[in-house]
């Protein structure tokens, strides 16, 4: 038995229109999806998704962000590539390369520091 369905949502739709790539970091409490709806090879990506959901509680957060470089000498161009930069509110969060997560309010109360193992989805 086939099932077929037609899907007209213009967000569907949109979605379909570029190339996404995804991981996943593992924590001892979370587990982070970020995905890129960047072109492939695009050095900086400013439409970075977080989907963060806490082990203990279930409880999760959605973030719109970008990715996360050092700048070359010039003070504009992207260089060494850090990881991911999500900010909600006063409180920002930090998705390393190295697993890493960070998330920190006011620029300098930490609320979360663990390290996790990346999957690539």
């Amino acid at each position: 038995m086939a099932i077929s369905f037609r899907v007209n949502h213009p967000i569907f739709i949109a979605l379909l229109s570029f190339s996404a790539s995804a991981a996943e970091l593992e924590t001892g409490s979370f587990i982070i999806n970020i995905e890129s709806r960047c072109a492939e090879g695009e050095v900086s990506c400013n439409q970075m998704t977080y989907h963060g959901t806490s082990k203990a509680t279930g409880n999760s957060i959605m973030l719109e962000g970008s990715s996360w470089h050092t700048l070359c000498a010039d003070g504009d161009t992207p260089c060494r590539f850090l990881g991911y930069k999500f900010e909600n509110g006063n409180t920002t969060y930090y998705v390393h390369q190295d697993g890493l997560l960070e998330v920190i309010r006011n620029r300098d109360e930490v609320l979360v520091r663990e390290w996790g193992s990346w999957r690539k989805e």
